[in-house]
């Protein structure tokens, strides 16, 4: 049996080209027509909208809320095709998805809850949902997951505050006697795993490990059909509590990448005089203390240069940074499968106290729009808790 928890009719299918800014993308419709479209998802959503990727999108209704900026467009992306289904990514649709599949209680842990109210008012936020289970009050804040690999989804894909804050007023309100549960709504059926992303926003991550005993947290996978019906088989997914309370550490190696615009010819240090060619440079790191200082070293030039890339740093047109935090040094490990991806450049650069022949890349294209960059980047990131470290 299918759900249709919003409108669909009018969808239109259009492959994404690139994403001017977080609410707004370009896309090309059937017939080479280029359109833009508002995204209701702030969202990192990297390893989604590569070029090319079908997107869903709807033509925005007359009477929709404003969007966000100044800018008016026509249409509204609704989802994306992700391994062979839909994945939705309009968060404003998220509160009616979960308000259909309570009323339908298809929600394991709430199958016998009721709808008191909806955007409860709570301090400085709004709660989603006020339930009623037996004689308990249950305050329920909804939240979409779209990042999903190897078998494990986790949330969030960019650093959100307002989360964190969330689950401290959720703990608060269960010493008072009340339910208080967070619902995270997963848009891929096939996995076994939740965990909260605590590589990108540790300080969400270890609040959520924190916080477990306060909290009832639910996370559930949903199948999305190329037409954003929803199937009625929601599957619970397993939380890792032991496995995140030792990995949501702030150590780890890390992935810079950096874009150089022209060629350079640069002195690194007790390397000397290296030519750097026009291109996308890929360096792998390690801080197994203090990480999250260690990348705000990196992401500003300094006027003392200690490791190699902060030579190189200063030169580059833009700068990414990506954690892999773990409880044990994957620096190598890292370094050998990047080898496979992209060119190894400078032997000994940022590999001087170990065998590698380098930790430094170069990559014609933009890795982030690689699908091959994005599996290399989960498979360190998004390990199933019992798997070794690869």
């Amino acid at each position: 049996m299918r759900l249709y928890p919003f409108r669909t009719d009018g969808l239109q299918e259009a492959a994404f080209l690139e994403r001017p800014n977080r609410f707004l993308v370009r896309c090309e419709r059937k017939g080479g027509k280029i359109l833009e479209a508002f995204l209701p998802n702030p969202g990192r959503l990297q390893e989604m909208l590569l070029p090319g990727v079908k997107l869903y999108i709807r033509a925005t209704e007359p009477h929709a809320p404003p969007q966000s900026g100044h800018r008016k467009t026509s249409y509204t992306v609704l989802a994306a095709q992700r391994c062979g289904g839909a994945v939705m990514l309009h968060t404003h649709l998220t509160n009616v998805v979960a308000r259909l599949l309570l009323k339908r209680q298809l929600i394991p842990g709430l199958e016998d809850a009721e709808t008191i109210r909806e955007e409860v008012p709570l301090g400085n936020s709004r709660i989603d949902f006020l339930l009623r289970q037996g004689s308990k009050e249950v305050f329920l804040e909804v939240k979409s997951c779209t990042l999903f690999a190897n078998g494990v989804a986790m949330f969030p894909d960019v650093i959100t505050s307002r989360g964190r804050r969330h689950l401290e007023e959720l703990a608060a309100l269960s010493r008072k006697g009340n339910l208080s549960t967070v619902l995270f709504l997963v848009s891929y059926p096939d996995l076994k795993w939740f965990m909260p992303d605590y590589h990108t926003d540790l300080s969400f991550a270890q609040t959520l490990v924190a916080l477990r005993d306060r909290l009832r947290v639910i996370p559930v996978a949903l199948r999305w059909q190329e037409d954003l019906s929803l199937d009625t088989n929601v599957k619970v997914l397993n939380i890792p509590w032991d496995f995140l309370a030792e990995e949501a550490q702030d150590g780890g190696s890390y992935l810079l990448v950096l874009e150089l615009n022209g060629k350079r010819k640069l002195e690194i240090g007790g390397l000397g005089p290296l030519l750097f060619p026009r291109g996308y440079y890929l360096y792998v790191g390690s801080a197994m203390k203090n990480l999250t200082a260690r990348i705000h070293h990196h992401q500003r030039p300094v006027k003392r240069p200690h490791w190699h890339i902060d030579y190189l740093r200063p030169y580059a047109s833009s700068f990414q940074a990506f954690p892999i935090r773990a409880s044990v040094r994957l620096e190598c490990k890292v370094a050998q499968a990047a080898s496979g991806l992209f060119h190894a450049i400078h032997k000994g650069f940022g590999s001087s106290d170990c065998g590698c022949q380098t930790h430094l890349f170069l990559s014609r294209e933009n890795p982030l729009h690689l699908y091959g960059f994005h599996d290399f980047l989960q498979s360190f990131r998004m390990r199933q808790p019992s798997l070794p470290h690869r």
